[in-house]
C-alpha cells in the first residue's frame, strides 16, 4: 500500500457491487489506496482477499453486499451506507461543483440530485431490470463480438445512426440480429444500442431534474461512447472522475470518517 495504516489515522469504505467489488482507503488528505476485484461467486473471499493488509481500520461498506458484509467481519469495526448516501458523498468530495450525478453499474442505474451543501435532494434508482445497465452492453457486445472495453468505440465508428426500438435484451438481441441480416453493419447496430441505453438514461435524469454539471460514475462512465451521447444530448461537458467506478467506495470510506469526527 506505500505506507502502513493506523487506524487512528486512516479509514477504508468498500463498495460490494453485482460485478465488482472495490476498496479505497482514505488519510485526513485524501485516498491513499484503492484496488479493486470481480464479485465473483464468492463475494466476501473475494473482500478478505482486498482487506489483506489493513491494520484494523474502520471500514464502512455499500453496495448490494453491504448487509452480508456486515455480518461476515463483525469482528472488524464496520458501518454500512446506503449507495445514494455513498456516491452523494464520494462525488462532492471529487467535485464539489457537482449537482447531478448518475452511475451505471453492472446492474443498475442511479441518478441524484444535490443540493448546495451535497445533500441529496431527489434521487431514482433502477435496479429491476437490466436494461441500460452494464450488464446490457455485456450482453450486446457478445451478441456483436465486440470486446466490451472496446464496445463504445466500435459504436462511435458508425456511420448512420439507426433506432432500437427495443431495451428488454432478449428482443434487443433479435432485433441487432435481424439489422445484420438485412446487411446493417455492426457498427451502426452497437449505436443504435448506445443510443436507446442513453435515451432511457436522459428519461431518468429528466425525471430527477438534472442540473449541471453531471458527474458520472460507475463502470459504463468508462465507455466514450455514452459519455459522447450524453454530452450531445444534454448540450453540456459530462464530468468522468479518472477512477469512476471508485466513487462509491471512497463515499463509504468519507461517511466513516466523519461519522468518527461527529
Amino acid at each position: 500500500m506505500g505506507r502502513s495504516l493506523n487506524s487512528y489515522e486512516t479509514f477504508a469504505g468498500i463498495d460490494i457491487g453485482s460485478r465488482s467489488i472495490e476498496l479505497v482507503v482514505l488519510d485526513g488528505s485524501g485516498p491513499l489506496h484503492r484496488v479493486k476485484a470481480p464479485t465473483t461467486f464468492d463475494p466476501m473471499g473475494q473482500c478478505r482477499k482486498l482487506m489483506e493488509g489493513m491494520n484494523g481500520e474502520p471500514i464502512t461498506a455499500t453496495g448490494y453486499g453491504r448487509k452480508l458484509f456486515a455480518e461476515s467481519f463483525g469482528e472488524k469495526q464496520v458501518s454500512t451506507i446506503t449507495e445514494i448516501q455513498a456516491y452523494a458523498l464520494g462525488a462532492r468530495f471529487l467535485y464539489p461543483e457537482a449537482q447531478t450525478v448518475l452511475d451505471i453499474g453492472g446492474q443498475d442505474t442511479k441518478v441524484i440530485s444535490l443540493g448546495q451543501n451535497g445533500k441529496v435532494m431527489k434521487f431514482e434508482m433502477n435496479d429491476r431490470c437490466a436494461a441500460g445497465t452494464g450488464k446490457f452492453f455485456e450482453f450486446m457486445a457478445v451478441a456483436l463480438q465486440v470486446p466490451i472495453e472496446s464496445f463504445g468505440e466500435f459504436a462511435l465508428r458508425s456511420d448512420r445512426r439507426i433506432q432500437i426500438s427495443s431495451m428488454c435484451t432478449v428482443f434487443a438481441e433479435s432485433e441487432a440480429t435481424s439489422l445484420m441480416a438485412r446487411g446493417e453493419r455492426a457498427e451502426n447496430i452497437a449505436m443504435g444500442l448506445h443510443m436507446a441505453i442513453v435515451q432511457r438514461t436522459i428519461a431518468m435524469l429528466r425525471r430527477v431534474g438534472v442540473s449541471a454539471p453531471l458527474l458520472f460514475a460507475g463502470g459504463v462512465a468508462r465507455n466514450p461512447c455514452v459519455v459522447k451521447l450524453l454530452e450531445e444530448t444534454l448540450g453540456e461537458p459530462v464530468i468522468v472522475p479518472k477512477d469512476p467506478d471508485m466513487v462509491g467506495a471512497i463515499g463509504a470510506a468519507l461517511y466513516g470518517r466523519l461519522g468518527s469526527a461527529c
